[in-house]
């Protein structure tokens, strides 16, 4: 398996498993088809309700703790230090793990000052390994760098060919942040199974259209997690790395950028407003 450095050393599969709308019935038995096929990084959150089952398919795996990466995310209703603090501990209970590979603060609303604290607290701890964001404009986040102690260590951002991050992604190398992309297929938006560029480029390797969007990312150096139900489709995911993309067929890729979201504008105050009083427990 491929991974990337992180900047306090950690080192970070190039490629994970998402489990976001998988349902919690169907949880346990997916991870633990991606553990099968051979993913070792799985990515969940507090909001999307299935810690435990992936807890449950890391546990019924046989396979080694330090083998695996498993990260999660803190939810804007938690941000609060003493909050955030509580809200790790029930992850974790979850998730059955005594230590984390990677915690994320999930959106860029809230008192995120006083979560990343905590956060800085538990890594200080030894309970979590790396620490990092979610969604956040390099604005915010570099304003939360500058006034903190511990640099973030990931930024995971909606990154596929449609909204490339292209400014982004060179200021997360710049300060030495890892890139990682969430919707890497742009949750099916803009017909991207069906776009003639990324169906040629397949054919031409032998490789699906999700193949050639992971390693696309892969090259510009973003970490992937894709998410399916599918077993074959995971196994076909993970196998991104017995072929290169030309500098010719990155340039085309490149060219299907549109600068904005086809999932959400987060710009739009309703969808600010709905994000961050959105409550995932009472």
């Amino acid at each position: 398996m491929k991974e990337v450095r992180l900047n306090n050393g950690v080192m970070m599969p190039a490629i994970g498993f998402g489990v976001f709308q998988i349902p919690a019935h169907e949880t346990e038995r997916a991870v633990t088809d991606a553990l099968e096929v051979g993913y070792r990084m799985i990515d969940t959150a507090a909001s999307y309700f299935n810690e435990q089952q992936v807890g449950d398919a890391i546990r019924h795996s046989g396979l080694k703790r330090e083998d695996l990466f498993i990260t999660t995310k803190l939810w804007v209703q938690d941000y609060e230090y003493e909050d955030a603090l509580r809200a790790f501990d029930k992850s974790m209970r979850l998730l059955g793990l005594d230590y984390l590979d990677l915690w994320l603060l999930h959106k860029p609303y809230g008192n995120y000052y006083a979560a990343w604290r905590a956060a800085e607290r538990l890594y200080r701890e030894g309970r979590i390994r790396a620490i990092g964001v979610t969604s956040f404009s390099s604005e915010r986040l570099q304003d939360l760098f500058l006034h903190n102690e511990v640099k973030p260590m990931v930024n995971q951002l909606e990154t596929h060919p449609f909204f490339q991050q292209k400014a982004a992604n060179i200021f997360l190398q710049q300060e030495g942040i890892q890139h990682q992309a969430w919707a890497p297929f742009a949750e099916g938006k803009n017909d991207i199974w069906n776009n003639p560029l990324l169906k040629t480029i397949a054919e031409r390797h032998g490789k699906t259209v999700a193949g050639v969007v992971l390693r696309w990312l892969n090259q510009r150096n973003v970490v992937v997690i894709p998410k399916s139900v599918h077993r074959e489709r995971m196994a076909e995911n993970l196998n991104i790395f017995d072929f290169s993309l030309t500098d010719e067929e990155m340039a085309a890729i490149a060219r299907l950028d549109t600068g904005r979201s086809p999932i959400y504008d987060d710009m739009d105050l309703a969808t600010v407003k709905g994000i961050g009083t959105y409550k995932i427990h009472d």
